[in-house]
């Protein structure tokens, strides 16, 4: 972490000199976190015992199931953004703030919605219109706002972790997992009470064909507010983020509407219809890669006159721009200070991009206060490396 921001935590005295530039939002951030998550908790628990109390108590049983098909896969699908993320990976305690408010917050929030959603149109206009409204327009608005506002969270209030695209797509997909999971018990749920074979059969859809659909769905508003942060034009701030909310509203309804409209006669197009969304999941993986790969490129660019100023050696700035640097570090001699040194050294390469494309569209970032201090760090962190290194 930044020198002035580890300062501040420990209540050195030197942090008074030089406060860290984004405290106050990032507090307000954490303080809207927190209550989210809290009234989403409590949403999701009143909703929960309702199910219980309507199927007189085989629900409890049904949800334990429903757990343990739903959680343990996400050691799987968790690690796959972790291994493609490997320039500058978000801090951990980020990606579980994510994961939190996919699970709990978007949860409660969208059931709420939803819900209600589903009862008001039954009422008036029948059962089957209600699940097709509810399927194919309530959830695609409703989910995609709420798992969309934890990306926004981060955007907004955590500037210093968000640099691009990349890691819009990462916190997007982190909430959308934390939100699949916990749909995914609802699913696998019903589906234990209907037999053994129906909660295969959903298991094997949702658990192993389809647990990419979320984090594609959510990654479209990542992605906006990923060109956000990156573009220093105020119209692009402004249509991106909204833009790919609609794309992601879009993509989801689309999925939902065909199995809604058609029920069982989806059976006869099934097949060619998963495989078509299989093709463009994939291609959606091959953009994130390619992005990656942009954004190690970014990080060596602006790192080249750091080398020059004599901050940084050749073998050093190789090191941070490895894709492999962070397991060369753990595996070898310089342990975790390698890889806090390869951190710094991609934030501050970061932080100097954003500053050029501010400078360049004549704005102010916040990411210009962080070059110092990121500077003073590696240059410690330096120090510590060449103490310890072998003679």
């Amino acid at each position: 972490m930044p020198l002035a921001y580890a300062l501040h935590r420990a209540g050195h005295p030197a942090a008074l000199r030089k406060p860290d530039p984004d405290r106050r939002r990032r507090v307000a951030g954490l303080w809207l976190w927190a209550n989210g998550l809290l009234a989403g908790v409590v949403l999701n628990v009143i909703f929960t015992l309702f199910g219980v109390l309507d199927s007189e108590g085989s629900m409890l049983s049904a949800m334990l199931v429903g757990a343990l098909f739903a959680f343990p896969p996400l050691v799987l699908y968790l690690f796959v953004p972790m291994v493609i993320d490997r320039y500058d990976p978000e801090p951990w305690w980020c990606l579980l703030m994510a994961f939190l408010w996919g699970a709990l917050a978007a949860t409660g929030f969208s059931i709420l919605i939803n819900t209600g959603v589903h009862v008001g149109v039954s009422r008036s206009f029948g059962e089957p219109m209600g699940e097709l409204v509810s399927a194919s327009i309530s959830a695609p608005f409703a989910e995609e706002l709420f798992k969309g506002l934890g990306v926004f969270g981060f955007f907004y209030f955590l500037r210093r972790e968000f640099d691009g695209i990349v890691d819009g797509i990462i916190y997007a997909t982190f909430c959308a997992l934390g939100f699949a999971a916990v749909e995914n018990v609802l699913y696998y749920a019903r589906a234990s009470m209907q037999g053994s074979d129906v909660l295969a059969g959903t298991f094997v859809l949702r658990g192993v064909f389809t647990p990419w659909l979320h984090p594609l769905f959510t990654s479209m508003t990542g992605i906006g507010f990923g060109l956000a942060r990156e573009s220093s034009k105020t119209w692009v701030r402004v249509v991106a983020p909204i833009a790919g909310y609609l794309l992601g509203v879009s993509l989801h309804a689309v999925w939902n509407f065909l199995p809604a409209a058609l029920g069982r006669a989806m059976g006869e197009v099934f097949m060619p219809w998963l495989l078509l969304w299989l093709c463009f999941v994939a291609s959606f993986f091959g953009i994130i890669v390619a992005l990656v790969i942009r954004k190690g490129w970014v990080i060596r660019d602006h790192l080249r006159d750091e080398v020059a100023l004599g901050m940084l050696t050749e073998d050093e700035l190789e090191l941070v721009c490895s894709p492999v640097g962070r397991l060369r570090c753990t595996l070898g001699w310089r342990g975790a200070t390698g890889r806090s040194f390869i951190r710094a050294g991609a934030r501050l390469a970061l932080s100097k991009w954003h500053t050029s494309r501010a400078l360049a569209g004549q704005n102010r970032t916040i990411s210009a206060d962080f070059i110092a201090p990121l500077r003073h760090e590696i240059a410690q962190l330096r120090q510590e490396l060449l103490a310890r290194a072998p003679r």
